[in-house]
Formats: C-alpha cells, structure tokens, sequence
C-alpha cells in the first residue's frame, strides 16, 4: 500500500539526500580534485513517484531523488599570481579557478530544505494522528 504517510516519506528522504549534498559542497568549497580542478557544486534533482513501487499508484506518488548532477555554472576566479595553480598564459594569466560553491546559497537552499523536511514530518504526523483516530473509532 503507497499511502499519505509513504508520500510523506519519500519527501523527507528527497530531502535529507539534498542536504547531504549541501553539506558535502560547504565542506568542499576550497577542495581540489585528484585531477587539478576545483570541486564543483552538487545539485540533487527529484522527480515525481517511486519508481520501484509495486503498484501503478506508487509509482506515481511521492517523491524520489532522480539524479545527483555536478552544477554546470561557471567556476570562480581569483587574481593571485603567486599562486602555484595560477594559469600560467592566456587571457585568464595570473588567475586561479576556483569552486563554485557559493556559502550564501548553500545555506538558503540548506533552509529550504529543512523546511520542506519539516513539513513532511508534520504531514506524517497528521497522518499518524488521523489514522489513530479512525482506529479509534472502529473499537
């Protein structure tokens, strides 16, 4: 059965997995890669149901993490000329890439998921409590 409380479920599973991410991009802003380049931003999308449900119904409700993608924006630079990873010729001599991690927006979307992850639990709480409530009436 794939019902309001596995709706509410899938949403808070979405999003933890989005503040993993958002975690994981703060930790990383100044990281390197193994090959040289700067860490890029992770950007976590959803998609609508669950797509290895058991019935057509929940396989069109709730909520599912579709893919973890690196963010395509632009990287940062910075004008340090001494620095080691500097380019060393072109238009960009001198200037160092860095991430695209920006902390403002990491923390505004770390506050918009914890408040959809939020809404989902007193959602499932309501659900908790209706359910409840109609036990009760059945005895």
């Amino acid at each position: 059965m794939y019902g309001a409380l596995d709706i509410s479920t899938s949403g808070m599973i979405a999003q933890r997995t989005r503040l993993a991410a958002i975690s994981a991009n703060l930790a990383n802003k100044d990281s390197i890669n193994a090959d040289g380049t700067p860490y890029r931003a992770k950007r976590v999308f959803f998609e609508v149901g669950d797509p290895a449900a058991s019935t057509q119904a929940g396989r069109t409700l709730g909520v599912h993490v579709a893919q973890v993608r690196d963010d395509p924006s632009q990287l940062n630079r910075r004008w340090d000329p001494t620095n080691p990873r500097a380019q060393k010729d072109g238009p960009n001599q001198g200037y160092v890439l860095e991430s695209n991690v920006d902390p403002v927006v990491e923390q505004v979307n770390a506050l918009e998921a914890g408040r959809a992850y939020e809404a989902n639990v007193v959602a499932a709480e309501a659900t908790k409590a209706m359910m409840a409530q109609a036990l009760r009436l059945l005895a």
